[in-house]
């Protein structure tokens, strides 16, 4: 199963992927603004326990972390040390999380960490070729265990090949909202196919609300996003323990109360 973990709420938008940020409608709606960050009510969620003495989040669940603001945010940088033993009490529980700061990620590390944390997935989020040549070569040169690329929201054609050889699966999704930009099929399959030959495992997340396949433009509903993409029948399952954790939620499954 999997479960979310929202440390800290709120960003500051740094590249081309954050424009339409889902976190950013959300809190607009409700008449807020995402541009400041405040620690949650949530902050110690792992270490939580329920009436019977249970853990609150479940052992061996997969814990989605941060995804209303980015886990590497300066402004959470006195927040972050105590996440870190939270995440290292809670062996039992794999934590994920995507960034869009991973430059950040050496000044931010516990001084345990050595070559990373068995249970931590880090996600370098890439929404185009610019952000993934002046991401992913830092990326692959970090001490880090378990990586994923994350590209979503994809604006246009990535080659990711040259950095496949260090992660253990690549995700791929459209953007959601009503001002989402247009998302190709065809650099969909261009990163499924990189990864088909370099056998890396591949997910196919969510189409995104403006859906280009054939030359033809799809407007899909929210609720059919990440079905559809399902229905693609395009995700390539990796080996053994790498696709034993539950499929990613999508954004509004990660809202969270805070």
């Amino acid at each position: 199963m999997y479960d979310g973990w929202n440390p800290w709420h709120g960003c500051t938008k740094i590249s081309p992927g954050c424009a339409h940020c889902y976190v950013y409608r959300r809190d607009e709606a409700f008449g807020g603004t995402a541009s400041k960050c405040r620690k949650t009510a949530a902050f110690d969620l792992p270490l939580r326990r329920d009436r019977s003495g249970g853990w609150k989040l479940p052992l061996g669940s997969w814990v989605y972390t941060c995804f209303t603001s980015d886990f590497l945010l300066a402004d959470a940088d006195d927040w972050r040390p105590d996440c870190w033993k939270m995440m290292r009490e809670r062996s039992d529980c794999t934590f994920c999380f995507f960034t869009k700061r991973i430059e950040r990620i050496g000044s931010c590390l516990p001084p345990d960490w050595g070559d990373g944390y068995d249970n931590v997935v880090v996600g370098c989020t890439v929404e185009n070729q610019e952000m993934a040549e002046r991401r992913l070569p830092v990326f692959a040169e970090l001490p880090i265990k378990r990586r994923l690329i994350v590209a979503e929201p994809l604006l246009g054609h990535i080659d990711v090949s040259p950095w496949l050889g260090c992660v253990e699966e690549v995700c791929a999704g459209g953007e959601s909202g009503k001002d989402a930009r247009p998302c190709d099929f065809e650099w969909v399959l261009a990163l499924r196919d990189a990864c088909a030959e370099r056998g890396v495992p591949f997910s196919f997340h969510q189409t995104g609300a403006r859906f280009v396949r054939g030359g033809k433009l799809y407007k899909i509903p929210r609720r059919l996003q990440h079905v559809q993409a399902k229905k693609a029948g395009i995700d390539i399952p990796g080996p053994g323990e790498r696709r034993k954790r539950p499929p990613e939620p999508t954004a509004e499954q990660l809202e969270l109360p805070l």
